[in-house]
């Protein structure tokens, strides 16, 4: 849980040294009482528990007519639920799943896991480790994130909810996507007589180079406009199946050896039905979170991954936070209420390509199909293009044969 003085660095380093903290507790910061509806909060004030909120929020709405409830937004996890048993999955082959753990050693003595060789650890993810491993079979590495059950079961996230349901989401939510900038989920194991669970994943093995030195750095005008294609891509194709990311920022985009940005952790992603992307949850990152999702309870989800889109493309060009105070309430303030500051000398295409997606208003805020045809976005490549992903081509396929019955 954060303390309510969590301090950030005043500095930041190469963009490939981000260090953002994320935010467990669901707390949120509130405006002060305000006689002027307009006037945004000059004082924003730290609630213990935001879930406390969402409980008297649905309290009260049990308590009229019951109009809200019924229009109350599905769980992610029924929604997916539902598109599993109808087949709404937008992948041309399954992600495997395996049910039996087999823990051994190789020749060299490496640890392995069934038919996968151990290397080094690469890291901490949302509530797992995250170690590079090498397939026997294949060859090929992979990068495995490994979960205790029980551990995620006892960790609480929301009063109905644990880790477990997160990371079981996240699972649900890979297992139906596969896009050229999302990382892509190979295999599940989950062994019923383990307490350990593992998420087989392609390995993303790049990092951000930057341009220049410092205490600070961005990455230049040019690699930044290729991340942020490949980044509004990938989440234009999330948006289109119905699926809010949550916790866009660098540390979640990870680079390919060819320069390719692929969006992961989706631990805190949610996914939502008929373009109702009301969502109450709030996003994973302190420093990359939307306005509206400080100031009210429910906020709309693809409104406020665009923001987060914004923050990084600030970040990658800048080097720096846009809004960062020195503690977690004082961030919050300047989020809400300091304008964006850029410098003089920036273009004036990307000026305004920043200061749009970092409107405080989610309804004038830019799209992602207003970035996709952005003339800085643009450049020498043209608009970023749709991607026809899998459910598209076999929809399309599926009206050309019924077509050509009725042709015949």
């Amino acid at each position: 849980m954060f303390e309510k003085t969590i301090s950030f660095a005043k500095a930041m380093g190469c963009c490939n040294c981000f260090g953002f903290i994320r935010r467990r507790s669901r707390r949120r910061a509130k405006p002060a009482v305000n006689n002027n509806d307009h006037d945004l909060s000059q004082e924003l004030l730290l609630d213990d528990d935001t879930d406390d909120d969402e409980e008297r929020f649905y309290a009260n709405a049990l308590s009229g007519d019951g109009s809200e409830v019924q229009n109350r937004p599905k769980r992610s996890e029924d929604i997916l639920n539902t598109r599993v048993e109808n087949g709404l999955i937008c992948r041309q082959f399954p992600v495997k799943e395996t049910d039996v753990v087999f823990r051994s050693e190789d020749e060299d003595g490496n640890k392995m896991i069934n038919e996968y060789i151990r290397e080094y650890k690469i890291g901490s993810g949302s509530y797992g480790k995250v170690a590079l491993y090498r397939s026997s079979l294949d060859g090929k590495h992979y990068a495995i994130k490994s979960f205790n059950k029980s551990h995620l079961r006892k960790l609480r996230v929301a009063p109905s909810e644990t880790a477990m349901t997160d990371v079981l989401r996240e699972v649900f939510i890979m297992k139906m996507l596969q896009h050229p900038n999302i990382v892509n989920l190979i295999e599940v194991i989950d062994d019923p007589e383990s307490d350990n669970f593992y998420m087989v994943l392609e390995y993303v093995e790049g990092k951000w180079v930057c341009e220049g030195s410092g205490p600070t750095c961005g990455l230049g005008e040019e690699t930044a406009r290729r991340y942020l294609r490949d980044i509004v891509s990938g989440l234009r194709y999330l948006h289109a199946h119905n699926i809010v990311h949550g916790d866009i920022k660098p540390d979640n985009l990870l680079i390919t050896r060819h320069g390719t940005v692929k969006i992961g952790d989706f631990s805190v992603s949610q996914a939502f039905e008929d373009n109702n992307d009301v969502l109450r949850r709030s996003p994973g990152t302190p420093v990359f979170t939307a306005p509206e999702c400080i100031l009210d309870i429910t906020y709309h989800g693809k409104a406020a991954d665009t923001w987060a889109v914004g923050v990084t493309l600030y970040c990658m060009i800048v080097g720096e936070y846009p809004f960062l105070g020195d503690t977690l309430q004082d961030t919050y303030d300047k989020i809400v209420n300091n304008p964006i500051e850029l410098p003089n000398d920036m273009n004036p295409q990307l000026k305004k390509l920043i200061e749009g997606l970092l409107f405080k208003d989610p309804t004038l805020r830019m799209t992602l199909s207003d970035v996709a045809v952005d003339s800085w976005v643009i450049g020498d490549d043209g608009p970023i293009p749709e991607y026809l992903c899998w459910c598209k081509r076999k929809n399309m396929e599926g009206e050309y044969n019924v077509e050509s019955k009725i042709l015949a």
